[in-house]
Formats: C-alpha cells, structure tokens, sequence
C-alpha cells in the first residue's frame, strides 16, 4: 500500500521513503511538519523507543536530519510533500559495487530515470582502485528518490548493489547511514548472496522498535490528514518481485557434443526452461553459460534437464555466490564422513555444503560477511584435531581436467577397437591367404563357421560395447528432434552389421554362402571414427592452451606475514594461494610469482609483466606501486597488502574475458548453424537416392555384371554405396570452423596483450575502414607537464598554484594530475618540511566539485566560484577574455600546448601551458593505417590549434576539435552513416560514449575501468602498435575461418558424390565404407588443425608494419 499526501496549493513534489528499520532524512528546515507527522503517525500506532537528539540546523546548508528506526509493519509506504524551496539537485551513494563497473555503466544504469549531473567512482588514493561504491548526482530530487525505488538490492553484474540518498554538505562523502531491513525468519535465504556493505547504523536488540502493526488504510490516512496534509491511497507495487529479481550467471560442462546441431538442441532446451534468461553454449570448449533467475530455477534443475536430454552436464561455478570447493583428505569411512558433517554445522555463516564421498569433494556456501575461506579450513582442521587435511580446488582445473579427461576416454575406446577390430581384418583379409588356418576358421561349429563366430562375436562388442556411445548421442539427438553426426554413424554401422548378421542368416538357413557378411566394415568404421574423436579431442585442446597457461600464472602457495598489533611481524605461514583475502601482508621472494593483486608496503624489485600485459620490459616496483597476480619477480624482497582477489583480481578478469570471447559466436556462424540444421536430413535423402538409384539400375540391367564385386549382388553393391555416402559426410567440420579459429585467436592476443571480447568483435574488426583517435592519452602519452604558468591580477604565484591545485585534486584527468603536481613540487621546494607528504595539509577545502566534459571543471573554495577550464567554459559563465590572454592562449595552442583559463570569483586570474607529448610510436602506426587500407582521423575535445598541431606532428589528414563527449559518438554515427565499419581508440571517461557507439571500441590498457568495459578490445599495453596487431589479427583470424569453411564444403561437396558412385562408372574407384568413415575423421580435424596454425601468429613489428600492404 502506498500514501501519497501533499501540501494543499503546493506545487513542487518530493517523495520520501518510511521503510523498516530505515532513516528519515530532509534537506530543508522547513520541512519539520513533514517529519512531525510521520513521528506522530509512529506514535500513534505503537511504543517505540525515545527518539535520538535532533541535531542543530546548519544554517547555511540549511540541512536537517532526523533518525529513527521504526518498524511500520515490516513494509514500505510513501509520503509525498510539496514545499516551495524544494532543492534543485540530490545525490544517491550506491555502495557494494564490483571492481569491474566504471562511471559509464552507472550513467547508463542510472539515466533511466532522470538527468544526471555527474557520476563520482570512490577511488582508493594509494591504489587508483574502486573502493566499491560510488555517488550520483541527479538534477531533480524525485529523480534521485525513483533510482533508489527502482536500483535498491539490485543485480548488477552478478553483485547485488544497494543505494541510498547521499547528505549534500561540502563534505562528499558525508552519507546517511542506513541499515536494512532484518531477516525476521533467523535463517538466511538460500539464495541470499550479498549482504550490506559499507557503513550500517547498528541498533542493539534492546533498542529495535516492537512490530508496528497498522489498524486500517484510513486509519493511517487519517493521522496524516490531522497534521495538515491531503492524502491519497495508491497500490504499492510488488516490491519484493523488485529485489528478487537479480539473475545469476552459472557456468556448466555438457558432455556428449557432436556438432553444431548438438548445441542448437542444448541452447534450445535450455532456453525454453522457467526462469532462464540467457543460454550460450559452446561446442570447442565444451562449456555452456546460463543466466537464470535463482527464485525459479536452480543449478541442479539445469544440470538434470541437460541430463535428461541424453547429454552429460555438471555445474562448475556461478556468479554472485561466495562459495568454496575443498578436497578433503582423511576421510576414510561414513563415521568420518559424518564427523566432517558435524564440525561444519557448527562454524559460523555457512549458509549450505555438499561432501562428495567418490570424489572427496566438499562444495561449501556461506556468507563473506561472517566468515572467509580461510577461516572455513583453518576452523574445520582444528575442529577435527587435524585429522582432516583440505586444500582448495580451482574450478578452471577441474575444468582442464575434465578435457584430460575425455581425450584420456577416447584413447581408452580406440585402442579397445583396434584391438578387437585387428583379428576381424585379419580374418577377411590375411587368413585367406594361410591354407592351414583359413582352413581352422572353415570348421563349422553348429549352424555356423569358426571364422564367422568369431567375426561376429569380436564385431559385436565393438558395435554395442565399444559404440555405445554413438548410440546414446544418436537417441538424445532424436528425442530432441535433431540430428547430428552420431545419428550418420549409429545409421552406417548399423546397417553394416545388421546386413551381415542377416547375411549369416540367411546362409544358414538356405545352407548357400550367397550373400557375404561386412562385418569388418563396421568395426573399421567405429575404429577410424574414434580415432578421429581422439585426435580432435587433442586438437580442440591445443586451442585452449591460452587460458590454461593463464591459469598456470597463479601461484599455488603464498607467503602470509603475521603481524602484532604494533605491525611488526611475528610470524611467515606458507598458505593456499586462493585461501589469501583482501588486506592480507604477504611476503614475495626474488623468482617468485606475486600471489595477489595488491600495493607494495615495504621493498622494491623489478617485476616481470609481460604474462599478463604483453610488456616485455621489467617494470620496476616500489612502496605504493601497484603488482599484479601472476607476474614474477626478478630481484628483490616486496611485501604487499593485498586489494583484490577471486573474480577481482586481474588475472582473474583477463581469464573470465578470454573464457567469454571463446564462448561467443561470430556472425558468421550462423551459416554453420543453418547447415548443421538440414546438414543430417539432407545426406540420409541423399544415401536413400544413392541406393535405389544403384539398386534400380542394377536389375533394370543398366551396368554389367562385372561391376559387383566377389560373390556380391545388387543388393549389396547399392548398400556399400549407400552406406560409404552416409559417413563419410561430416558436419563436424562446419561446425567447428569457427568456434576453434575465435578460441585460438582469443588465446593469442591474449598472450600479446590484445583482449578481444568477442567472435562479433573480431569479425567487425576485420573489414574496418576509419580508425577513430582520441587525442589526450591515446595519439599522446598522458603524462602532461605544465610549461608555463601567467597570474594577471597581481595574485602570488604560490597562491595561484595552491588555488588551482586544491581544485584540481578532485579530478582525475591526466592534465589535472599534471597540475597538481607541478604545484606540490613547487610547495616542496618552498617548504621543504613537507616533502614526506606533499599533498598532506596545504590544500584547501573544496565544495560542491563538478567535472564537464569538453569544458574544464568548477567548485567551491571559501565560499568563491572556481572555474578552471577553457574559452567554452568562461563564455558560459560570462567571464571577457581579454585580447592579451587570447594572445597568450594563441601562441600555446600553436606550439601544441593546451592553454587552460583559472578563474576566481568571476574574474579571470590566470592561464597554464601543459604540454603532453606525443608517443613516439604514432607517427609510424599512423602511416602503417593508411598502408592498411584505413583511414586514420583524430577527434579531441581540445582547442582547434591544439589539435591541429598535434595531427600535423603524427600526419593526420582528418580532424576534429572541440568536441563535446557526446559529440564524439556522433562523430562516430557520422562515419558509419555510409555503412563503412569504424574502431574507436580512447583511453579515458570521455571516450566511452564513442566507444559503446563504434562497430569496434579499442580501449588503451592505461585507460580507466569505465573505458575498458565500453570496449570491444582491450589493448593492455599502453602502445598504439597494438591497434594494428589487433585489426591484423583479426582479418587473419577471419581468413582462416573462411578457409576453413571452404575446406568444409569443398570436402563435402566432392566426397559425397566419390561415395555415391558418381564416378564409378569413368574411374571403376569404389570407396568403401571404411575408408569413408577414415575420411569423416580426417576432415574434421583438419579443420581444428588449420585453426591451430593461428598459434603461428606473429604481431608485426613496428620496422615493418609501413611494408603493409592493402589487399
């Protein structure tokens, strides 16, 4: 139920949310009526505790915050207010979010529901990381109120977030603090996966509100009416369809793929089920991903229903659950085993475990915010006086393992099949030709031969033993109403064998020798199709080697330091590396890999990076320098706080994308999928027409009798035909054309430092025809230095700088970054006592912060108005510009140097040159675009002369300046509109709108996280030779899959018609069964074979990327 009052002749609105145990808040004092009713409405209905002291009205924010924790039986109802000085701007703080959303994915969630002002991602000042939560300024009150109504205990990226309103104040990060509503059941959900982070205003049991319990609608209606307001009934909403409707993202193994039509049957299924959003498949990695609704569905249902579909599934991880897999030794009978059960009931924030008696697998979920993995182990070892001894297992090795695992099952079935199919060969084949044992095999043995027992009784085992599984995969593919390449198989070697078991039948019967049995036809047939499976199971392997040798780079074992309380450290404890937790100190030797992500608190040492980020030279490391998990280092002794880990951590993320890209399909495959769709169908017409267009010409006499082979007949010449047309054709080849080529270009621009996002993206990439540059950090190396410095109005220059400085220390722009530190430097050398810390205590405060894009920024200092930016940005505020600072600006801007205005209190007290040099790669891969075909173009918010200084320095043709963000995706849309395919290079926030609009967003690895996720690639090193590695990959990823489509189709459209015969009359060339099931294996992994000559790949080189040539 919701109320709704207002203020009678009101005309401004504002909604205010009453929830359980939650706060009232106001930004006005002349609200207090509002709030006075809503207290007396509490009163009214219940006893509640005394209410805290009101806190004094700060008379020039004109703030007012009262606190209360009542419970209005136990849901949500709303009171709107109308008040004339009602503010024109709020702000909302949204707080557990994942490392991996930036700015612009939050101004894309958030503008749904009003104008937004400006975005502002907490960030950790040591390690330029997110701190996980951010503000958002709206421009409207009821704006603010909606995101909260709408965004609160919502997904976003597998994490739940949770948004409150911000206090407005000088101090930004002033907030509210809130508390959630409580679990009144004790228990915690099931599919409860976050808790609340941040700050939460903690109310002891002794002081919670009892229940409220409303006595009617009216009665409620009523309170409010008497302290002055009108009132309205509304429908509340469902609100908790609202915050239960966040999907998690599960990560499967299916087993039993074939082909293309396999996976369409698999996506099928799954998409079809309650709850599912989203299913992709893939058929080279053998994974599938599935987004579904936890509230209508779980992993087990999944799992069963791709089980009762025929094919093999098991779970591996999912998205948003804090949940840990442990192999337990130790356990060696069911009193262990409920020992073990015991000891975990009693640990705390264990939420749900499962122990696996065959696998001594123990999968445990629980809650982070009670507990963490290493206290789980450590709990459960101590609990069981060490008689159990855990260690964690990765699922991306399970996983490995898994395809060890089925390379290691199809050796195991061929090598059976060529040890049972030998004796039949030799039997048909060699026997014959030995007089004393063809002789032995002649003996007859009741109805039939020695030799025919024999062949039966070995050909059998292989048919149904050994073959089983084609027979399986044929079924589920059936029941599903598919079709693929087992059903071809199951088809031809039966026939085979059923023809001879009737042959032999027949013969002892009518007691002739008429019609010869095949069965080595079969056996051979079963034994090269295995082999085929074999040697494509290794293939498809190789092709993931880019995402095992990613995994590889985690160390096993970290060393953790224990520290006293003084921070000394007391002990080194050789720990499980994926047991370490944020703000752990771990110690890292000279050669060894750097456990986590984190920040270097002690030591220096050069690091090798060039696993993770394609940077071959050693970096160097030192306190506050930031390391990456899986780089190695070289020389020295660091010891590092850990910030991240898990999903978090980089090596992590660069993985889960790899895994992702290989997982996604290109466009293109779409055609592989139309033909694997009719692939099946399409052939058995085709074996169907084979025989009786054979079988009819043979008794209508059409051919001579010589044609048939040895004691054949009609019958059986027409069948060999048919069945050699069945298997020899290979979907299989369509089917893997694509996937294998995107799986190994995906690994090998991951070992060159390109991220690529997708098959689409590098399909996009391949037929690029503009090449669209930001300026600042991209085509320069943002890292700009002030150059000159002007005051005009008799200000102190140290006075200026600190002014400047003090604004600037909000922003996160590379020139402002420049700013500052020109200013501290010049503070230190005037104060030397302050060269420890030189940003520590000399800045002044700021209020009211504001960064515009393509303008500059503006704030608050001493009650005075800051505005630092350019022309466009004074302009707007109706500051002159004098003819002697335009000149001055003039000649910056035609040395390549961008000129940025200062003004104070409405008057114009300064001007900086920065100048930001250009890398001293972009001249070189400029002319290599051109040399590629692509026309490069630079699009810069900077000033005109500027922009064309720095263009003509790196030679481009084509510019645009001063342009807004917002300007540039239209700039973008401008080069599109002729339907060319253009890639957008960017580095910073100001990008990203540009980056989302291009057919292919590029994104410089030095660039913020915001820029990153916009992307299509992710050029990790900081180096414009990347982009052309990049488009030269892909085009030679996009040829390959071209020719592998090629073969694929060249191979069935010329062997098809060989096994039907179509030749047979010219060139007297039968292809018998066998060879053809030979064939079918050959051709499917030829096609993984020429995917795998892209691990040949070699970027070119920056000597020879102008020998580039279009064509």
């Amino acid at each position: 139920m919701r109320f709704v009052a207002s203020e009678e002749g009101g005309k401004s609105r504002e909604w205010i949310r009453i929830l359980s145990h939650s706060h009232l808040w106001s930004t006005s004092p002349s609200r207090r009526e509002m709030w006075a009713a809503a207290i007396s409405l509490c009163r009214t209905y219940a006893a509640p505790p005394p209410l805290p002291p009101s806190p004094p009205v700060d008379s020039t924010r004109k703030n007012l915050v009262f606190c209360s924790p009542y419970q209005v039986n136990c849901r949500p109802f709303r009171v709107r207010a109308s008040f004339s000085d009602y503010p024109l701007a709020s702000r909302i703080v949204v707080r557990n979010l994942p490392y991996s959303v930036g700015e612009s994915s939050l101004l894309e969630e958030f503008s749904n529901f009003g104008h937004i002002a400006e975005v502002k991602l907490v960030k950790d000042k040591a390690t330029k990381m997110s701190r996980g939560y951010a503000f958002i300024q709206y421009t409207c009150q009821d704006d603010a109120v909606l995101a909260l109504e709408n965004m609160d205990h919502k997904k976003l990226n597998g994490r739940m977030i949770y948004v409150e309103l911000a206090r407005p104040g000088k101090d930004s990060h002033g907030l509210l603090k809130t508390c959630g509503p409580p679990d009144l059941s004790g228990k915690h959900s099931e599919n409860e996966n976050e808790k609340m982070a941040g700050n939460q205003s903690q109310f002891s049991s002794s002081s919670a509100a009892a229940p409220l319990f409303l006595r009617q609608d009216e009665d409620v209606k009523s309170a409010i009416e008497d302290a002055g307001f009108v009132v309205e009934i509304l429908e509340e909403p469902n609100s908790s369809k609202t915050k239960n409707n966040g999907t998690l993202v599960g990560q499967f193994i299916i087993g039993g793929m074939t082909c293309a039509a396999c996976v369409n049957s698999v996506e099928g299924i799954l998409r079809s089920l309650p709850g599912v959003r989203r299913a992709v498949v893939a058929l080279a990695t053998s994974l599938g991903e599935v987004e579904y609704d936890p509230a209508h569905i779980g992993k087990d249902d999944i799992v069963s229903t791709i089980e009762d579909a025929g094919f093999e599934a098991s779970f591996v991880q999912s998205s948003g659950q804090d949940k840990i897999i442990l192999g337990v030794a130790g356990v060696f009978s069911e009193l262990d085993a409920n020992f073990l059960e015991a000891i975990i009931s009693t640990l705390k924030g264990v939420r749900q475990f499962c122990f696996d008696w065959r696998s001594r697998e123990l999968e445990i979920l629980f809650d982070p915010e009670v507990v963490k993995p290493r206290s789980l182990v450590e709990g459960i070892e101590k609990g069981s006086s060490e008689k159990f001894k855990l260690h964690v297992i990765n699922p991306y090795m399970r996983m490995t393992s898994k395809d060890v695992a089925e390379a290691t099952n199809m050796l195991r079935l061929f090598t059976s099949s060529v040890l049972l199919s030998i004796p039949v060969f030799l039997i048909r084949i060699v026997c014959p030709r030995i007089h004393l044992v063809y002789s032995l095999l002649l003996w007859r043995c009741g109805p039939f031969m020695i030799g025919d027992w024999l062949k039966w009784a070995l050909v059998s085992v292989v048919q149904f033993v050994i073959g089983k599984r084609f027979y399986v995969a044929a079924g589920r593919a059936l029941r599903n109403g598919s079709t693929n390449m087992d059903v071809l198989v199951a088809l031809g070697t039966s026939a085979s064998y059923f023809y001879s078991v009737f042959a032999l039948l027949y013969g002892a019967v009518s007691g002739s020798r008429s019609l010869p049995s095949y069965f080595e036809t079969s056996s051979m047939l079963i034994t090269f199709v295995l082999l085929g499976k074999y040697l494509e199971s290794v293939a498809k392997g190789k092709t993931s080697d880019a995402i095992k040798k990613l995994i590889e780079l985690s160390p096993v074992t970290a060393l953790l330091l224990i520290k006293d309380k003084g921070g000394r450290c007391i002990e080194e404890r050789e720990i499980d590396a994926l047991l370490i937790q944020p703000g752990d100190a771990l110690k890292v030797l000279p050669g060894a890999k750097v456990p986590a992500d984190g920040v270097v608190i002690w030591g220096s040492s050069y690091i090798n990076e060039s696993m993770v980020t394609g940077e071959s030279d050693l970096v160097l490391k030192e306190v506050n320098s930031l390391v990456i998990g899986g780089t190695i280092n070289q020389s020295g002794v660091l010891h590092i706080e850990v910030t991240r880990v898990g999903s978090d951590a980089v090596l992590s993320q660069i993985i889960s994308l790899v895994e992702t890209a290989q997982m996604s399909k290109a466009p293109i495959q779409k055609f592989a999928d139309f033909v694997a769709s009719i692939f099946v169908p399409t052939v058995v017409a085709m074996a169907l027409l084979t025989f009786l267009g054979w079988y009819t010409a043979g008794t209508l006499g059409a051919y001579p009798e010589g044609w048939l082979p040895k004691n054949g007949n009609h019958f059986v010449f027409s069948l060999m035909f048919s069945i050699s047309v069945v298997v020899i054709a290979c979907p299989c080849a369509l089917g893997l054309a694509t996937p294998t080529a995107v799986m190994v270009a995906t690994g090998v621009g991951a070992n060159n430092g390109v991220l690529i996002k997708g098959g689409d993206a590098l399909e996009r990439a391949q037929k690029v025809k503009y090449v669209i540059l930001d300026k600042t950090g991209t085509l320069t190396q943002g890292k700009a230095n002030v150059t000159a410095v002007k005051v005009f109005n008799g200000m102190d220059l140290g006075e200026f700088l600190k002014l400047v400085a003090s604004a600037e220390a909000s922003s996160e722009h590379p020139m402002a970054r420049a700013i500052l530190g020109y200013a501290s430097h010049f503070h230190c050398f005037e104060d030397s006592q302050n060269q420890k810390d030189p940003n520590s205590g000399w800045l002044m405060e700021t209020s009211e912060f504001c960064a515009l894009p393509g303008r500059g920024i503006q704030c608050f200092i001493d009650g005075k108005l800051i505005l630092i930016g350019n022309r466009k940005l004074l302009n707007e505020n109706g500051i002159e510009i004098p003819s002697h600072v335009e000149n001055c600006l003039i000649e910056l801007e035609d040395s390549a140097k961008t000129g940025i205005l200062v003004a104070c209190d409405r008057e114009l007290v300064g001007v900086l040159g920065v100048a930001d040099p250009v890398k001293r790669e972009a001249a070189m891969v400029v002319e290599g675009l051109v040399k590629m075909g692509i026309k490069p173009v630079m699009v810069t918010g900077d000033n005109w002369r500027t922009a064309r200084a720095v263009a003509k320095e790196v030679g481009i043709h084509e510019v645009m300046a001063e342009v807004m963000p917002a300007g540039k995706a239209e700039a973008v849309r401008s080069f599109q509109k002729d339907g060319s395919t253009v890639v957008m290079v960017g580095d910073g926030i100001n990008d990203s709108p540009a980056l989302a609009a291009a057919d292919v967003g590029m994104a410089i690895g030095a660039g913020t996280d915001i820029a990153i996720e916009a992307a299509d690639y992710v050029l990790m090193r900081n180096n414009l030779e990347d982009i052309i590695t990049a488009i030269d990959l892909s085009r030679k990823t996009f040829a390959r899959i071209q020719l592998n489509y090629v073969f694929a189709m060249a191979y069935n459209v010329v062997a098809i018609p060989t096994a039907a015969g179509v030749f047979f009359p010219w060139l007297r060339l039968m292809l018998p069964p066998w060879a053809a099931g030979a064939c079918m294996a050959a051709s499917s992994v030829s096609v993984v074979c020429s995917s795998l000559l892209l691990r040949r790949y070699r970027k070119p080189r920056l000597t020879t990327i102008l020998e580039i040539t279009v064509e």
